[in-house]
């Protein structure tokens, strides 16, 4: 029996774009299946109390940038601490990711969020305009035209809403988020807690 990790990320989140590489390689490692699931972290913030940035008190908002600079530091992973681009919309590329994944599988999905991450993070680009995750797609061989057109149709509307229905009901309340064997994991913080569950899975399977 296969092992299985539920992955809710959300496009914008700079944890998403610092921890990705580093989850993958650990689901790869354990040979663990990933389940990618792009939600609406608007509606999940909506729902748990979450606030957006700009309305977070000050003190939250100084001590943010303070833990990714840190983090960006410890990890040698680029980052900008206040993109040009950001905050930004992220529903756009979280389709996106949705239809990719449709179209070819969870590995190219995959390495699509890495790129729409390293693209807001690490390169100035703005991940709510078209032309931009347009040659985002076409940069990973994906036909990126076709990708956006899939993307605004009903079928990824409703996959994207049954993710985010999904990480409502399993406590979502940022991301990323993991649940793996029924325990939820937040943050790229937590992968080290993360691989423990994955290797003692794998030590009772064998």
């Amino acid at each position: 029996m296969s092992l299985t990790c539920d992955y809710f990320v959300a496009p914008p989140s700079p944890y998403v774009y610092m921890g990705q590489a580093r989850f993958v390689e650990l689901a790869r490692r354990y040979d663990v299946q990933i389940q990618l699931r792009p939600m609406d972290i608007g509606r999940i913030f909506a729902g748990s109390g979450g606030l957006p940035l700009a309305k977070r008190a000050p003190q939250r908002q100084a001590y943010r940038l303070v833990e990714l600079a840190r983090w960006s530091r410890y990890l040698g992973v680029p980052l900008n601490l206040e993109p040009k681009y950001f905050p930004v919309a992220g529903d756009p590329a979280a389709r996106l990711i949705v239809a990719a994944q449709l179209a070819h599988g969870t590995d190219k999905a995959l390495a699509l969020t890495a790129a729409i991450s390293t693209a807001l993070w690490a390169e100035e680009r703005n991940i709510a305009d078209e032309a931009t995750l347009q040659a985002i797609a076409d940069s990973l061989s994906l036909d990126g035209a076709s990708l956006l057109a899939a993307s605004k149709t009903a079928g990824v509307q409703a996959a994207y809403d049954a993710n985010t229905d999904d990480a409502e009901r399993a406590g979502v309340f940022g991301a990323p988020w993991f649940v793996f064997d029924g325990q939820p994991y937040w943050g790229q913080d937590r992968l080290d807690f993360l691989e423990r569950a994955f290797a003692d899975a794998q030590g009772a399977r064998r």
